[in-house]
């Protein structure tokens, strides 16, 4: 009754802008989190694939078949504080990476940190920059609340003792 039809995936980018040239960034919107990847052109981008148990592989996947209907945008966000390297030699080193089986820790070896090295050659992941200030501040603040509770309590007990 119906022709034939292809299953397309639509991908929704958070502004309007120029589709990603090769060597750019491109962060996936997750729930809770964001993937990053490295575009290496005609519809292609090569990342870390999920990982498991501390491992992960080096993947050239489409970049609509890896974000699916989550959104997602190019993201250099570090031009200007690290020269990126020239755009052929981030995609020749992205494609050398391809099925190399990686180390994987959240904390230090994530899919932000391998894309941020084949760019710039830098090893960093504002996520966990970002996750262990705001742990901090968490921290701190349960810190202050505590401290108060102790003060309060401590008020309370002495106006206590003072009234027998």
């Amino acid at each position: 009754m119906f022709p034939e039809t292809t299953n397309l995936s639509l991908s929704l980018v958070f502004h309007s802008q120029a589709e990603p040239k090769p060597g750019d960034l491109i962060e996936i919107l997750r729930p809770g989190y964001q993937h990053w990847a490295l575009y290496v052109g005609d519809g292609y981008m090569v990342h870390l694939a999920p990982p498991g148990s501390g491992r992960a592989i080096v993947k050239k996947e489409l970049l609509s078949k890896v974000a699916g209907k989550d959104m997602y945008r190019v993201n250099n966000k570090h031009d200007r504080k690290y020269l990126p390297l020239p755009p052929s030699k981030i995609v020749r080193r992205a494609e050398e990476m391809v099925g190399r089986e990686m180390l994987y820790k959240l904390t230090s070896d994530n899919c932000e940190h391998f894309v941020n090295e084949l760019r710039y050659g830098v090893h960093r992941s504002d996520q966990v920059t970002e996750a262990v200030v705001a742990g901090g501040v968490a921290v701190g603040i349960l810190g202050v609340g505590l401290a108060i509770a102790a003060l309060i309590g401590s008020l309370r007990g002495r106006r206590e003792r003072e009234e027998q």
